[in-house]
């Protein structure tokens, strides 16, 4: 299995779920994207983190929905 792009710390924003190696709370992305915003704004916006870490964190995203749906 992949390492995972997704880090959570108490000491880091409380514990927030952020990029590794960032400050950056992984939600920021999930918001741009409800908010109708591309990746490519995102991305502008949030510099530090790589087009594929955040691909990555919606592969890590869409696997555990497929997951729990399949377990429900």
């Amino acid at each position: 299995m992949k390492e995972s792009v997704v880090h959570s710390d108490p000491e880091i924003l409380g514990g927030t779920p952020v990029f590794v190696g960032t400050r950056f709370p992984i939600q920021a992305l999930t918001d741009y994207i409800e908010g109708g915003h591309s990746l490519n704004e995102f991305l502008d916006d949030f510099p530090t983190v790589s087009r594929d870490v955040a691909i990555a964190a919606l592969e890590q995203a869409k696997a555990h929905l497929i997951a729990d749906a399949r377990a429900a």
